[in-house]
């Protein structure tokens, strides 16, 4: 299975492509403004806005055998935490042995920006 974080998502009609040349089930989750499909791999997922109420739904179900595409990295630790394949909407790969350095230098920026006024 293929879950994208569709809210903000470049890469969703390039997700759908690869989707259904490898014949895999693809889930745009999102709490809507999206066009649905009408590709039979595709199905659209609406959750309930709010923050982080998509990234949770994904985090709750992805595990091994699964991809996530994201650009959310406290997503992708979960996600990696789990067993999924998670890569970023440039296609840069999130990995066990990279994700705690992503986490860190996200903090870092938001420490940053917040420590300027």
């Amino acid at each position: 299975m293929i879950y994208v974080d569709a809210d903000a998502c470049p890469v969703k009609t390039e997700a759908e492509a690869v989707a259904t040349r490898h014949k895999q089930r693809l889930l745009l989750v999102s709490n809507g403004g999206l066009r649905p499909s009408v590709n039979p791999w595709v199905e659209m997922v609406y959750v309930d806005g709010g923050p982080d109420v998509a990234d949770i739904w994904i985090a709750e179900r992805a595990g091994p055998g699964d991809v996530v595409v994201t650009g959310d990295i406290p997503l992708a630790a979960k996600c990696v935490a789990a067993g999924a394949e998670v890569i970023r909407h440039n296609g840069e790969v999130f990995t066990r042995a990279n994700i705690g350095q992503q986490l860190a230098m996200r903090d870092l920026a938001a420490d940053l920006r917040a420590a300027d006024p």
